[in-house]
């Protein structure tokens, strides 16, 4: 069944059409009985992508989700040599926490391969970073060996974000649950969830504002980790998040630019 979240962006509503045929297509060479059966047969060990994070926190360092991503509908093709074992290694090297890989085909031009090779080149843990609406997916994250997925809060009706939230626990994959306002951080906080990501890209406009983080702080409880997202482009940048008391990062196009990804990492993390 599809859902249509009501104001979703235009943008936004293309990506998920296009997910619920992308999942229809993949169906009829996987079924969902069979995909639950290669999530069952995974091999390698859940890295814990929430611990990663909180071990960074803990020791006093910042926790970067460092990510690995081709292109994105507003800029285009980001990285013209695109290798992603190379920037998985990289940014390890560098000291990111964890690794973010798109693995949207249509719109970021990624792939589930993608994943693959940039967890099989280092140690850290993965999310998989794609627009996730059925439960078909998720047991395709961890057949394709993720530790943690990414649910849009305004991708998702709410019955949907919760229904696919339990499942990923019963899986155990960790989440990272996105928002961009206040009345999704109301929902996201409903979640027993540990990490609240607040992506400062507007999805109307395609404006970035770091505003968007420090105006939703002091409604996010002390337990809970906030990792801001998009716009975090200069160490000037980091020193804001950092005296708001923010300290979790999810990067990837300032990088994704750089020629060496984990150098770019170094600069911002100074």
């Amino acid at each position: 069944m599809e859902f249509i979240v009501q104001d979703t962006p235009t943008v936004l509503k293309k990506i998920i059409q296009r997910k619920y045929e992308e999942i229809a297509e993949r169906s009829k060479h996987c079924s969902l009985a069979d995909m639950k059966l290669r999530a069952d047969e995974r091999e390698s060990e859940f890295r814990g992508f929430v611990d990663a994070m909180l071990n960074k926190l803990a020791l006093g360092d910042s926790a970067v989700i460092a990510e690995i991503k081709k292109a994105s509908p507003s800029k285009g093709v980001i990285r013209e040599h695109f290798v992603p074992a190379d920037c998985a290694r990289s940014y390890a090297e560098a000291g990111a926490a964890c690794l973010s890989v798109l693995t949207d085909v249509d719109f970021f031009q990624g792939a589930d391969s993608y994943l693959q090779e940039a967890r099989a080149a280092c140690q850290l843990p993965v999310i998989r970073k794609d627009f996730l609406v059925e439960p078909y997916q998720l047991y395709e994250a961890k057949a394709l060996g993720a530790d943690c997925i990414l649910l849009i809060v305004a991708a998702l009706e709410f019955s949907q974000l919760q229904d696919l939230n339990a499942l990923a626990a019963e899986l155990g994959l960790d989440v990272l649950v996105e928002v961009h306002d206040e009345h999704e951080l109301e929902q996201a906080l409903s979640l027993p969830n540990k990490l609240i990501g607040i992506n400062n890209r507007n999805l109307h406009s395609f404006e970035v504002s770091l505003n968007t983080t420090l105006n939703l702080l002091e409604q996010i409880p002390d337990e809970r980790v906030v990792v801001t997202e998009s716009g975090i482009l200069e160490p000037e940048h980091v020193a804001l998040m950092r005296r708001s008391g923010v300290n979790s990062f999810l990067v990837g196009e300032s990088m994704m630019r750089a020629s060496e990804p984990g150098d770019k990492l170094r600069e911002l993390f100074v």
